[in-house]
């Protein structure tokens, strides 16, 4: 392996790791930075489509309706494999997220188990997701004590 994938593998891992950062602190604008301006963005639930976005732009607006429901977000990121192909890069990654949100009067905490299927571009000296499919795989929810 050389050094040249070495480094791409850890900007990789550094671009899924600042999605979590910059989303668990409801950055929403930067994190909108670690995509490209076409991305498109789909979310599975038990195997449903529940959620196809494309475009920044328009994922930025449902980002933030998102934000403005939880409390807090807690992430995070596991085991993370990627394949490079010089420009352009595959990526599977685990993620475990909780949110927090007040449900009628109570704080009810979500535990979700993710899967993320990306596609990576390597524009104007730095990697941004072009394309993620999230597959939320296991969803519990229960009340904060």
């Amino acid at each position: 392996m050389t050094l040249e994938i070495l480094k791409t593998k850890e900007d990789l891992r550094n671009l899924i790791d600042d999605y979590a950062y910059l989303s668990d602190d409801k950055k929403i604008a930067d994190v909108m930075n670690l995509f490209t301006l076409d991305v498109t963005y789909k979310v599975y639930m038990g195997g449903a489509l529940v959620a196809d976005v494309s475009g920044r732009e328009n994922m930025e607006k449902d980002f933030n309706h998102h934000a403005s429901l939880v409390k807090t977000y807690f992430t995070l990121n596991g085991q993370h494999t990627v394949k490079i192909d010089s420009e352009t890069a595959t990526g599977v990654s685990f993620t475990q997220i909780k949110m927090i949100r007040d449900i009628e009067g109570k704080d009810i905490l979500t535990d979700y188990s993710v899967k993320y299927d990306d596609s990576y571009v390597f524009q104007n000296g730095k990697w941004f997701i072009k394309d993620r499919v999230a597959h939320f795989l296991i969803i519990e929810a229960r009340p904060v004590s």
